[in-house]
């Protein structure tokens, strides 16, 4: 899955794939995690935030599955 670069200093990079609906979250620490279905609005919120981590924390931790790869 193609990553794209954010502007947060948790984050480095975050991906979609709109068939699966998988989130894919690259954090600067080094750990890829992905979230399953994922509405796709989400994602593009998750893209314009003001702050990703912080729209991670709230609307996509622990309440959509995930796995670290």
């Amino acid at each position: 899955m193609n990553r794209i670069p954010v502007t947060s200093s948790n984050v480095a990079s975050v991906g979609y794939d709109p068939v699966s609906m998988t989130l894919e979250v690259e954090f600067r620490s080094g750990g890829v995690y992905q979230y399953f279905d994922v509405p796709e609005s989400v994602y593009q919120a998750l893209v314009g935030a003001s702050s990703v981590g912080q729209y991670l924390n709230a609307n996509i931790k622990n309440i959509y599955r995930c796995s670290r790869m």
